[in-house]
C-alpha cells in the first residue's frame, strides 16, 4: 500500500480547496457573464505547456503572473470569496506574504506559500463559477483532467513540466505556482480545479465538507497508482467527485 505524508498533506490541502469557495458574487461582475469562461482551466494547462515549448522564459513570465495575481486572491479569500470570510481578515494574506518572501523554502515559507495558493483558488473558482454556465464550466472541468491526463500518462512535455515548477520570478522570492512539502510537490492547477469544483458545488448548494472529504479519500486511493508509475494528475480526484455528484443528481 502507498502511503507518503507529504503527498498526503498536499492532497488534503487540494480537498480544503472544494471545502472553502462561497457562493454569489458583486452585481457588477454579472456583466462579465460568458461561456467563454469555461475554457479557462484547459486554456491554461495547453497554453503553459505550449508556450514554454516555444520559449523557456515563458516560464519565468508565468511564475511572475503568480506572483502578482496570487497574493491578491488570497487576500479576496480571506475578505469575501470564502466561507467565513470576514472584510478586515483580508490582511490575513500580507503576513503570509511577508512570511513566503523571508523564507520562501524553509517549512514556514512553503505553508505559506501553500495557504496563498488555497485561498487564491477559493476566489478563483467562485468567481468563475459566478460568471460561467455551470454546465459548460463543469465540461471545462472534465477537459482540463482529460488534458492534464493526457499529458501525464503520456509522458508528454515532462521537460516542460519541470521547467514550470522550478520557475522563480527572480532569486528569493516565492514561488507561487507550486506548492511543496517536503520532497512533494503540487502546481497550481491542481488546486485551482479543486477551487472551481468546490464552487460549482456551493452554487448547487450541494455538500461541500462531504465532497472535500470524498476527495481526499479519492486522491489516496488514486495515489496507489503510484506503485506502479511515477508521476499522477492530480485534478482527476476532485474531478471524479464533481462527476459523482452530477450522476447522483440524475438519478
Amino acid at each position: 500500500m502507498y502511503f507518503e505524508p507529504d503527498t498526503a498533506l498536499l492532497d488534503a490541502a487540494q480537498a480544503l480547496c472544494v471545502a472553502l469557495p462561497a457562493a454569489g458574487v458583486p452585481a457588477v461582475l454579472l456583466r462579465l457573464q460568458g461561456r467563454g469562461w469555461a475554457l479557462v482551466g484547459p486554456a491554461a494547462v495547453v497554453g503553459t505547456v505550449v508556450a514554454i515549448s516555444l520559449a523557456s522564459a515563458s516560464a519565468d513570465v508565468i511564475t511572475w503572473i503568480a506572483f502578482i495575481l496570487v497574493p491578491p486572491g488570497c487576500a479576496l479569500a480571506f475578505g469575501w470569496a470564502m466561507h467565513g470570510a470576514r472584510p478586515w481578515l483580508a490582511v490575513v494574506a500580507v503576513p503570509l506574504l511577508a512570511v513566503a518572501l523571508a523564507a520562501p523554502d524553509d517549512p514556514a515559507g512553503r505553508v505559506a506559500r501553500l495557504v496563498l495558493i488555497i485561498g487564491s483558488c477559493a476566489t478563483a473558482g467562485r468567481l468563475l463559477a459566478a460568471t460561467t454556465p455551470l454546465t459548460l464550466l463543469k465540461v471545462g472541468v472534465v477537459a482540463m483532467a482529460v488534458v492534464d491526463s493526457v499529458f501525464i500518462f503520456g509522458d508528454f512535455f515532462a521537460e516542460q513540466n519541470a521547467l514550470f515548477n522550478s520557475a522563480a520570478p527572480a532569486a528569493g522570492l516565492p514561488r507561487l505556482q507550486v506548492t511543496e512539502i517536503g520532497n512533494t510537490a503540487t502546481d497550481y492547477g491542481d488546486f485551482f480545479i479543486a477551487g472551481v469544483v468546490g464552487a460549482i458545488l456551493a452554487f448547487e448548494r450541494r455538500p461541500q465538507v462531504l465532497a472535500a472529504a470524498l476527495t481526499l479519500a479519492l486522491a489516496e486511493l488514486w495515489n496507489q497508482l503510484f506503485l506502479v508509475v511515477d508521476s499522477l494528475p492530480g485534478t482527476v480526484p476532485p474531478t471524479l467527485v464533481l462527476v459523482g455528484f452530477e450522476l447522483w443528481s440524475r438519478r
